[in-house]
């Protein structure tokens, strides 16, 4: 894992050439009255009221894509906290006789994780998973380079698929691309996930489990574009290694889906290292993977607030990309972008975040909001974005925080739990007419940044983020070719201010649910709070 702050919108029904109507806010002067400076956020004055509301218009035959259950996906690796005294912490009062953290199993799974990656992660490119099998008091001890700890072993393969049974999720297993061979990656899928009678099969039995997990999603290395990277490689040694690894693991079992390591590393020429990867790595895999974490060094919440502008432009290009690479290929191939580590991710880093104790951020509001920015992109990429997970799950850069008596919810576990449980069906493209503000990087950023789906219940939900710090957002949702029928339930993440946490004592930030919408005829006007992740969810008909 690692970040840069930087990071456009194709939609479509398939994935090939996808393509969004351009939206140009329309902004009238009754909307602003003043700007505080050349570099300033325009503000609003006073609330809108008639024919100023911000309009929402849907239409459920503009249709962007399937939601993949994936898009709510999480991670585990061995650093800091996060497995070690997180998900698995041996003889605490608050695990089970395995070692889990019944506490944190139950927030994870009230927080309805999809789609689980393990082992990392940077720990990945040094891990021989040989190690983590056995008894574990047999397991030996390894010199843990990525994070600089001692790496004990007691979590490995079985605890990992264990732990995925009782959580509900789908496994994601990340290889050894870094330090690691070809027969190490094949010879772990034959372990995962080979039915016939083996040297490396027997051993599985051995080790207590006699059927295959069957897991499904296998990762050909993490960022190994980062010169941080244990067995850091060019673009394309990195695409002849992983090809030949990729065969040996299809060969060994032909139903996985193989995930390539595209851009981690912004700083460098990113869109070369992916066109590349693509090109030695397009008729073997199915995704390819990519990293975005974004922070707030400045305290300029406004530009902080306009971090997924960047993560628009990177999925647009792409998704150019890889119509690229399958130019010439079936209709039938695709590959779909996997943001498998995103996340806020600037306080707790650098050289000095070395050894357990680390990258233990504390989130606030403007944090969640960020979040949940990040979310309403993915669903409104959902033809091209198929994966995505928030790093990590506990403790470093989490949404569930712990200590040996108990956990505290971050603030940015609200936007994604109510992602999860409410957004899955049918990504809507959806017109939105809202005021702006500028910033020194980005012009015209709109206060309301929205996505829509049509859900697979039946019922419409509708994802609105306002970003203004200051002035609530009146809004009028239409609806091009439906009515909205009956109540409709409003769920708020807010807090008193932009910088609220949430600690063990204390949950300022949180999901409250408003008092219920009433849908009538084709439109409803909803006035979205300052700094504030709205969703609203009913039927239509």
């Amino acid at each position: 894992m690692f970040s840069n702050l930087k990071g456009l919108l194709p939609v479509g029904k398939r994935f090939r050439t996808p393509r969004l109507p351009t939206v140009k806010p329309a902004i009238s002067r009754r909307e602003f009255s003043f700007l505080l400076g050349a570099a300033a956020p325009a503000i609003l004055k006073g609330k809108q009221t008639g024919s100023d509301a911000c309009r929402i218009k849907i239409d459920t035959d503009r249709v962007v894509g399937e939601i993949d259950p994936k898009l709510y996906g999480n991670f585990l690796e061995h650093l800091g906290r996060c497995i070690a005294g997180g998900v698995f912490d041996e003889g605490s009062s608050l695990a089970d006789a395995e070692g889990f953290r019944k506490d944190v199993l139950k927030a994870a799974q009230d927080l309805r994780v999809s789609f689980l990656r393990w082992p990392g992660g940077n720990f990945s490119s040094n891990y021989n998973w040989r190690d983590g099998i056995g008894p574990r008091d047999e397991r030996p001890r390894r010199l843990e380079m990525a994070w600089g700890t001692i790496e004990d072993n007691r979590f490995g393969t079985h605890e990992f698929l264990d732990y995925i049974s009782r959580l509900g999720a789908e496994p994601y297993i990340c290889a050894n691309f870094g330090t690691g061979s070809w027969d190490e990656a094949q010879q772990w899928v034959e372990y995962v996930n080979f039915g016939g009678d083996t040297a490396t099969t027997r051993l599985r039995k051995k080790n207590g489990r006699d059927k295959p997990w069957n897991v499904k999603y296998w990762g050909l290395g993490n960022e190994m574009d980062g010169p941080w990277q244990m067995g850091h490689r060019t673009a394309e040694d990195y695409g002849k290694f992983a090809l030949e690894g990729a065969k040996l693991m299809h060969w060994t079992d032909p139903n996985i889906q193989l995930v390539a390591a595209g851009s981690s590393n912004y700083a460098a020429n990113w869109i070369d290292w992916n066109r590349t990867v693509l090109e030695y790595l397009k008729e073997h895999i199915n995704f390819l993977s990519l990293h975005m974490y974004v922070g707030n060094k400045e305290n300029d919440y406004y530009e902080f607030q306009a971090s997924t502008v960047a993560l628009k432009e990177r999925i647009r290009l792409t998704a150019g990309l890889i119509d690229e690479a399958l130019s010439g290929a079936p209709k039938h191939r695709n590959i779909y972008m996997a943001w498998d580590e995103y996340n806020v991710w600037y306080r707790a880093r650098g050289d000095a975040e070395r050894g357990r104790r680390i990258l233990e951020e504390h989130y606030n509001l403007e944090d969640a909001l960020v979040v949940s920015s990040f979310l309403n992109t993915f669903v409104n990429h959902a033809n091209v974005v198929k994966i995505a997970n928030m790093a990590q799950l506990v403790n470093v850069i989490a949404p569930i925080f712990t200590n040996e008596k108990g956990l505290f919810l971050q603030t940015i576990y609200y936007p994604l739990q109510l992602f999860a449980t409410h957004s899955h069906g049918t990504a809507l493209d959806v017109f939105v007419d809202s005021p702006t503000y500028d910033t020194k990087t980005n012009p015209k950023v709109p206060y309301l940044d929205v996505s829509a789906v049509n859900g697979n219940d039946g019922a419409l939900v509708v994802n609105v983020t306002n970003r203004h710090r200051d002035q609530p957002i009146a809004a009028i949702i239409e609806l091009e070719d439906k009515k909205f029928s009956g109540d409709f339930d409003v769920y708020e993440v807010n807090g008193p201010d932009i910088k609220a946490e949430n600690n063990f004592n204390t949950t300022t930030v949180k999901t409250t649910r408003q008092k219920p919408l009433t849908g009538n005829g084709s439109s409803m006007k909803y006035s979205f709070p300052a700094h504030s992740f709205t969703t609203i969810k009913g039927r239509i008909s």
